[in-house]
């Protein structure tokens, strides 16, 4: 008796291999864990750029005391020239600005007569640091007081921001 075997099956029997890759549903839940790290960390980058901002401003200020104090031993008179305290070529005028990273935050200015000056730091226009509510405008006079002051000219009491 001859026995036939016969298949249903078109092609050949396929048997599932192992398939690499991610499915949707991994891939979304990577999508969520970074959108939730970024949302924590975006914040803080934010607030760590405005500090190194202001912490350029300050030295700038800082900088700009000590040249005042230099040309002061010297001539007896504080100055308002930036030339006369090192600042730049002839024609150079307030306010200056505070280069960081390739961009100016902030500008410098300074008031100055016979028997002090006030040096400021502002916030340039159109910059990121005139939202900083907690340090603005940063300034130094001649006696060593250091302040800080909002866009209403109001001093500010915020200890941390020098």
């Amino acid at each position: 008796m001859i026995k036939a075997t016969f298949s249903c099956q078109a092609g050949p029997v396929s048997r599932r291999k192992h398939v690499r890759g991610f499915t949707l549903i991994e891939l979304m839940i990577v999508v969520a864990v970074i959108g939730i790290l970024s949302a924590i960390a975006y914040p803080s980058y934010q607030s760590y750029i405005l500090k190194s901002r202001r912490a350029d401003a300050k030295n700038a200020l800082l900088e700009l005391a000590a040249r005042e104090e230099r040309v002061f031993s010297n001539t007896n008179a504080y100055s308002l020239d930036p030339v006369e305290l090192g600042y730049g070529p002839a024609g150079t005028t307030w306010p200056l600005d505070i280069s960081s990273s390739g961009s100016a935050s902030y500008q410098l200015t300074v008031a100055a007569d016979a028997t002090g000056y006030v040096a400021k730091a502002k916030p340039k226009a159109g910059t990121p640091q005139t939202a900083d509510r907690d340090c603005l405008e940063f300034r130094i006079k001649a006696d060593g007081s250091k302040s800080n002051y909002d866009l209403a000219n109001n001093e500010l009491t915020l200890a941390n921001c020098w």
